[in-house]
């Protein structure tokens, strides 16, 4: 474990738990929206963490994760939302917007927190100029850093989902490009799909890392511009 992942993973997980929460939501509001109601009969439609938390998937394996590859990878869940495709409206658009919902929430999150990053980090400035503010200073840096790490949070979340591995809500668009036999057996390979991704992650991590590559740089792009204004305003 590399020094500070400990702590890096401590300022990240707020972000990532937000940011997994919201995704579920996503699903669940969207899934309403198609003519389900599954998930909102379940409570699913709330940004209250309990309902969506899973001890494994949310907290244990990104932990575990995080701190043994010094922060390299990043990998987590909520509870998947309950959704009835047969109650969508029309079930092929259904299906893609409310696989998409969650990709497209943690898109949009990750200018949400590049914008509070830039506002936190004003902040930050501005009490650091302050006599007697050091302690205020202190704090508001490290809200910083948790808003700033949150852009990175959401982005690989949005990147990450989109890898076409089924259950992944990148698989239920790709298979619509598959003739109907292979999609069946492409779909099929939802029962095993954590396990392919597990093994992905460690083995095929060049892979991941060439995939998640435009997200990150997407990430800096973001990062650079909060602090250049930070720094200039």
């Amino acid at each position: 474990m590399e020094p500070g992942a400990l702590q890096q993973f401590a300022l990240a997980f707020p972000a990532l738990l937000f940011s997994l929460v919201a995704h579920e939501v996503a699903h669940a509001w969207v899934a309403l929206k198609q003519g389900d109601t599954t998930a909102r009969d379940l409570g699913r439609i709330t940004l209250n963490p309990a309902k969506h938390i899973d001890p494994v998937m949310t907290v244990l394996v990104p932990a575990l994760l995080f701190i043994s590859s010094g922060g390299r990878v990043w990998f987590g869940g909520a509870k998947p939302v309950p959704v009835q495709p047969r109650n969508y409206r029309n079930y092929k658009r259904g299906d893609i917007l409310v696989s998409l919902a969650g990709v497209a929430t943690n898109f949009v999150l990750a200018f949400v927190f590049a914008g509070l990053a830039l506002l936190v980090g004003l902040a930050v400035r501005g009490a650091g100029g302050a006599a007697g503010a050091t302690a205020g200073a202190d704090w508001l840096s490290t809200l910083f850093d948790m808003v700033r790490i949150g852009i990175y949070v959401n982005l690989g979340l949005c990147a990450f989902n989109l890898l076409p591995i089924p259950p992944l809500d990148g698989s239920h668009v790709f298979k619509y490009l598959l003739p109907p036999a292979w999609a069946q057996q492409y779909v099929a390979l939802g029962r095993m799909g954590f396990v392919v991704l597990l093994v992905m992650l460690w083995v095929g991590r060049p892979l991941i890392s060439a995939w998640m590559t435009p997200a990150y740089a997407l990430g800096a792009w973001l990062e650079r511009a909060v602090l250049m204004t930070v720094m200039g305003g």
